[in-house]
């Protein structure tokens, strides 16, 4: 006698789609039946560089939801949407240009008194 080892969609997408996936697992009785395993969440990565951030969970948006705020981003500003690297170049820019407008200001200022 042959088995059956047709399986059947248990829900009602009938699409093999990316939301679909389904993974063929055996019961006690010995049928083979589909389940259904959740999709792999993403990393967060960093708005300028795109590269992965670090210290965070790879979870699906709802998980992350459910989440404290401590447990879902790092604690410093831009944490959790910028990288360590890119949040150092950004101070330092804003500090160089700050600079640069306060030499510029005082170099006016040099030449108005030499008039």
């Amino acid at each position: 006698k042959m088995v059956a080892n047709r399986l059947t969609y248990r829900r009602r997408l009938s699409y093999n789609t990316k939301s679909n996936r389904t993974k063929v697992s055996k019961t006690p009785g010995g049928k083979l039946v589909y389940l259904y395993p959740k999709k792999p969440g993403t990393v967060p990565k960093c708005a300028e560089c795109k590269s992965k951030l670090r210290g965070f969970p790879t979870k699906r948006p709802m998980e992350l939801k459910r989440m404290s705020r401590t447990q879902r981003r790092v604690n410093r500003a831009y944490g959790g949407n910028l990288c360590g690297h890119c949040l150092r170049d950004r101070i330092l820019r804003a500090f160089l240009t700050e600079e640069h407008k306060m030499v510029k200001k005082a170099f006016k200022a040099q030449q108005a008194t030499a008039k």
